[in-house]
């Protein structure tokens, strides 16, 4: 793979392209005490659904892909026949990478950008969704954050080593959009060169490539532990 020649496409590419979502809820939830937070209600509505309906109802997404575990691949497609949108549900890998791999294969050939999400992040809005993607079709590269509010310390065997400028501190997070070739080949770097990254932002950094950073929302949490849920729910009512 060369990667240095996909680089200097990504560079040369102009004008919208088509993008399409490749939603990942493959997880073990295990840190979720037996809830299995895929299917679990949020607003009477299952928690993927939701996800998925804000992708389907987005105007810059022209097709979905959900990657999940083959318990769920059935569930799943029932609850999203009305979605038309949605042209694969398929089987997760071992990890988040693989999946993401798997579902940017399942991508039709004609899609260029690739809006990778969280399927634990059912408060994603569609104008979060939009800034996203109108990033990375212009740069090749690009993720919602928000200010870090906390301070944050570097610890090393318990001992503080650093304490970072808060100002310029940002928690990320998705949907990452990206270039479909360059995502590709980052991702294969990566796992060429044995690197742990803990998002597809971090992949394609390693490249020396700039990622765009646009508004992020608050309400765009990760549902990873029952309190999240439970939060998620106050936001959802707060918000009707």
């Amino acid at each position: 793979m060369d990667i240095s020649k996909i680089i200097k496409a990504v560079e040369r590419r102009t004008g919208r392209m088509s993008c399409g979502a490749v939603i990942v809820a493959a997880g073990t939830a295990s840190r979720m005490g037996g809830i299995d937070k895929v299917m679990a209600p949020l607003g009477g509505v299952p928690m993927i659904q939701r996800t998925v309906r804000t992708f389907q109802e987005s105007d810059v997404i022209r097709e979905i892909v959900i990657v999940t575990r083959q318990d769920l691949v059935t569930p799943i497609m029932e609850l999203c026949r009305s979605f038309d949108k949605v042209t694969a549900v398929t089987v997760g890998g071992d990890g988040r990478q693989d999946s993401v791999e798997i579902g940017l294969s399942a991508l039709s050939k004609n899609i260029r950008l690739a809006a990778i999400q969280d399927g634990a992040r059912p408060l994603i809005t569609q104008q979060v969704i939009a800034r996203t993607v109108k990033a990375a079709n212009a740069c090749g590269a690009a993720a919602p954050a928000i200010p870090v509010k906390d301070t944050v310390k570097v610890v090393r065997d318990g001992v503080v080593t650093e304490t970072p400028d808060r100002s310029t501190l940002r928690a990320v997070q998705t949907p990452q959009a990206f270039d479909v070739d360059l995502l590709k080949a980052a991702l294969y770097k990566a796992r060429e060169e044995g690197a742990a990254v803990t998002d597809d932002c971090s992949a394609v950094e390693r490249l020396g490539m700039p990622v765009k950073i646009v508004e992020g929302d608050e309400r765009n949490i990760k549902v990873t532990t029952p309190l999240d849920l439970k939060i998620a729910e106050l936001l959802l009512e707060d918000a009707t």
